[in-house]
C-alpha cells in the first residue's frame, strides 16, 4: 500500500497488518485479458483494488478539497506534455499523477501531440448520467484519456496500456460513448513498478536514456551502444523484445 493510502487508513483508524502490507502488492490483481474491451470482471477488479487500498468513494466536491488538504489527492497541473480538457476536479491519487507525467512525456515523443486528460476524480454527486454506478472515479484512482484522431497515436497508446495491464499495474478500457480510454491505476502496484525501474537505473553507472525510433529493435540498439539485449531488458523491466517508437529506454554503460 502506498504512503498516502497507509496515511489515509491510519487517519480512519484502520489497522494494517504487516503481513497484509507485504502480500498486498503481489496478490491484488490477477491477469486481465489485455483487450481494453472492458467487462464486469474488469469493474470487479477495479473495485477490489480500491477496497483493498481502503480508498473512500468521495461523495461531494468539498470532500475532494479535504482529501487534497491531507495529501491523499494531489492537484494535476497541465504542462507541455499534456492538457486538461473540461476537467471539473483536477485532483488524483499521487500515483495517477505520476502515471500521467510518465505517459504524457513518452506520448508526445512518440506522436508529436499532447496527451489530453478529460476526467480525473469525480465525486459520486457529480457523476455523468452514463457513468457506471461502480465507477472508481470517486476514489481518485482513475483517469480518462481522449481518443486521438490519429490512428498511429491510438495504436501506440493502446499498445502501452496493454503492456501495463500485462504488468498488472492498471486496468484500461476503451469506451465507446463518448470515445475515450478509461484507466484505473493500481496505486501500490504502479508505484512499485516505477520504483523498480528507477532503482535499476540508479544502480547502474554511465547509463543513458534512449528514445526508440521507427525501425529500431533491441538487437540493433544493443549493437549500436555496445551492450546486450539481456542487459537492456533487465534495465527496463522488459519481459520480451517488443518495443515501440517513442519509448524511452535506459541503456547500460558500454563494455
Amino acid at each position: 500500500m502506498t504512503r498516502t493510502a497507509v496515511t489515509e487508513c491510519i487517519a480512519k483508524g484502520v489497522t494494517l497488518s504487516p503481513v497484509f502490507l507485504i502480500l498486498l502488492a503481489g496478490c491484488i490483481a490477477p491477469a486481465s485479458g489485455q483487450s481494453l474491451r472492458g467487462s464486469s470482471k474488469s469493474l470487479d477488479l477495479q473495485n477490489r483494488v480500491a477496497q483493498q487500498h481502503d480508498f473512500t468513494y468521495i461523495d461531494t466536491p468539498e470532500r475532494i478539497g479535504y482529501f487534497a488538504s491531507r495529501g491523499w489527492l494531489v492537484r494535476v497541473r497541465e504542462n507541455r506534455d499534456f492538457q486538461l480538457h473540461a476537467v471539473s476536479f483536477p485532483f488524483a491519487r499521487p500515483e495517477v499523477a505520476l502515471f500521467i507525467e510518465r505517459l504524457s512525456r513518452q506520448y508526445l515523443a512518440a506522436c508529436g501531440e499532447q496527451l489530453v486528460i478529460t476526467s480525473l476524480t469525480r465525486p459520486t454527486a457529480r457523476q455523468p448520467r452514463n457513468a457506471s454506478d461502480r465507477s472508481v472515479h470517486p476514489t481518485g484512482m482513475a483517469v480518462d484519456l481522449r481518443y486521438s484522431g490519429n490512428r498511429n497515436c491510438r495504436a501506440w497508446l493502446e499498445r502501452v496500456l496493454e503492456d501495463l495491464e500485462q504488468a498488472r499495474v492498471l486496468e484500461a478500457t476503451r469506451e465507446r460513448y463518448p470515445p475515450h480510454y478509461h484507466v484505473a491505476i493500481f496505486p501500490n502496484q504502479y508505484a512499485g513498478y516505477v520504483e523498480v525501474l528507477e532503482r535499476r537505473t540508479t544502480s547502474r553507472t554511465a547509463e543513458i536514456s534512449y528514445t526508440v525510433r521507427s525501425g529500431d529493435s533491441l538487437w540493433t540498439i544493443a549493437r549500436r551502444h555496445r551492450t546486450t539485449v539481456n542487459e537492456i531488458r533487465q534495465a527496463n523491466g522488459l519481459r520480451g523484445s517488443m518495443i515501440y517508437a517513442g519509448q524511452i529506454l535506459e541503456l547500460p554503460g558500454s563494455h
